[in-house]
């Protein structure tokens, strides 16, 4: 008897889910230049090379787009957070570190991350994503201290370091995040 196997991927449905990747990868441009209010089906069809109504297409409305936006972003970071360090040794440390180091290196996503943050702040049903990522952060958190004090001044620290760095022309390294890190964790 032959084992049942996994239905073909349609092609068409592949191209699509690509096409949708593009666009959410084309809004955290347009948002990380222009902010949330540049943003629109045709802008950010452009920003993604595809026909002026991919994005309509696509998304019914710019608030789905911005919320799907918003969702890959959090679910990126926290996937980042999740994987960086996971015995709690030193080496989690500099994982981190290294993480706030690259995100500053590309300030259009991190400003267009912080602008959707915002975003979530003002629409409570955007809130699911900002708080995957701030679970993210307090998980990572606990491989060094269960003190509920330390891991909220971790959260707010991580966010306003980097928010920090975007208002610098000369941002901290890594080794100086992971030095903050350390003053937090250890």
């Amino acid at each position: 008897m032959n084992e049942p196997t996994a239905p073909t991927a349609d092609g068409r449905r592949l191209k699509g889910d690509q096409r949708k990747r593009e666009l959410i990868e084309a809004t955290l441009q347009v948002v990380g230049r222009e902010g949330i209010a540049g943003v629109s089906h045709r802008v950010v069809s452009r920003e993604a090379g595809q026909p002026p109504t991919a994005a309509a297409y696509h998304f019914k409305s710019i608030g789905d787009l911005l919320a799907v936006a918003l969702t890959a972003c959090m679910e990126q970071d926290a996937a980042r957070l999740r994987a960086a360090g996971p015995d709690g040794g030193p080496e989690g440390l500099h994982d981190l570190a290294r993480i706030m180091a690259d995100a500053v290196a590309v300030p259009h996503r991190l400003l267009a991350e912080y602008e959707l943050f915002l975003l979530a702040a003002r629409r409570p049903e955007l809130r699911v994503s900002t708080r995957n990522w701030l679970d993210s952060i307090t998980e990572f958190g606990r491989r060094y201290t269960t003190d509920p004090v330390r891991l909220r001044v971790l959260a707010g620290t991580f966010d306003g370091l980097l928010m920090h760095a975007l208002l610098t022309d000369d941002p901290p390294t890594a080794e100086e995040y992971e030095a903050a890190l350390r003053m937090i964790l250890l």
